[in-house]
């Protein structure tokens, strides 16, 4: 049967009037994702940190001249300084007998006693691990210097310092005595000493008369700071005292304490050393830079027992400085600052 013009509409509506109730629920939703606005921004970062077991800082103020500042962010940060280079310079080099091992260290320095890094080894524990007769040292030592020598250090600009951390550790009496009968001075250091070196060799002249030194050592920590022309230094316990039983408590208390002494006008940027705040460093050092920021002491979690001691302490300076910034240097160390005292 063959349709009229008219029955073949009709069919026609009646398709589509099917297909509209099929379809029309889905062109709906369609309509209403259509209908919401677009993101333009990312959502919010977590700016969540793991604790370390040591409360993160925060910002203060107090009455005075004291502002109120905020601790080191999360974030990294850069301290843009480039040290004056050396002219027609002579190549001396120097090993710290530490508490743990030895860290040696050769500089090109000049008249004026600007010096850069030439070669710097750290915590070489030969003299303390599988060295257990005299002839041991002996030979040890003799392997040592010839490493020295290779870097093109003549004897007589070859000098040792046993840290006073070290003092306290009988094998380094056996060092110092046979290093004694190859012909070499062996300068015994006190821990005021340490920080008056250890400041000259690294806070720049720049930020000499309103900044101060921190050396968290393994055996003591040490802190300087120039006043009225002289350089001040106080003494305070190690990364290690956990071992002498001494509660984290007890030590932060004291740190706090006697870091308070620094006057204000001295803490705009704590210049830092030692073993843990290598550490520190490390982690988030970029590149081969010479100075890294260091982060919030809460920013870090402790891998071990002396670095939560380190951090500890870090802590203690950190909330009686309330100082935002403290800068660790790769190159520096105690030991320059002795090679920078001597007159020749």
């Amino acid at each position: 049967m063959r349709l009229k013009p008219a029955g073949i509409i009709v069919i026609l509506l009646i398709i589509g009037v099917l297909a509209y109730f099929a379809i029309g629920p889905r062109l709906s939703e369609i309509r209403k994702e259509n209908s919401n606005p677009i993101a333009t921004t990312p959502p919010a970062a977590d700016n969540s940190v793991e604790n370390s077991g040591t409360a993160a800082t925060t910002p203060s103020t107090s009455s005075g001249n004291q502002k109120a500042t905020t601790p080191p962010n999360s974030e990294d940060r850069e301290f843009n300084y480039t040290p004056e280079k050396p002219e027609n310079g002579t190549l001396r080099g120097v090993v710290e007998v530490g508490a743990t091992g030895f860290n040696s260290f050769v500089i090109n320095m000049d008249s004026q006693k600007r010096w850069e890094i030439v070669s710097k080894d750290f915590g070489q524990s030969l003299a303390y691990e599988g060295l257990a007769t005299t002839e041991d040292i002996r030979t040890g030592l003799k392997k040592y210097l010839a490493s020295m020598f290779d870097k093109g250090v003549s004897k007589n600009n070859m000098h040792f310092v046993i840290s006073s951390g070290a003092q306290k550790e009988p094998k380094t009496s056996t060092i110092s005595n046979e290093l004694k009968k190859v012909g070499y001075v062996v300068n015994n250091v006190t821990a005021a000493q340490e920080g008056k070196f250890g400041f000259r060799a690294t806070v720049p002249p720049a930020f000499a008369d309103n900044s101060f030194l921190v050396d968290i050592g393994s055996g003591n920590t040490k802190i300087s700071w120039e006043e009225n022309g002289d350089l001040k230094s106080i003494e305070l316990p190690g990364a290690k005292y956990y071992e002498k039983g001494t509660s984290d408590e007890q030590v932060y208390n004291t740190v706090k304490a006697q870091v308070s002494k620094i006057p204000e006008n001295k803490r705009n940027v704590g210049f830092v050393l030692g073993g843990v705040p290598f550490t520190l460093a490390n982690q988030h050092r970029n590149g081969e830079e010479r100075y890294t920021v260091l982060k919030n002491p809460g920013d870090y979690k402790a891998a071990d027992k002396k670095m939560a001691a380190g951090l500890n302490i870090y802590k203690g300076i950190v909330d009686a400085t309330n100082t935002d910034t403290f800068v660790f240097d790769w190159d520096a160390n105690f030991t320059i600052g002795f090679l920078l005292s001597l007159n020749k």
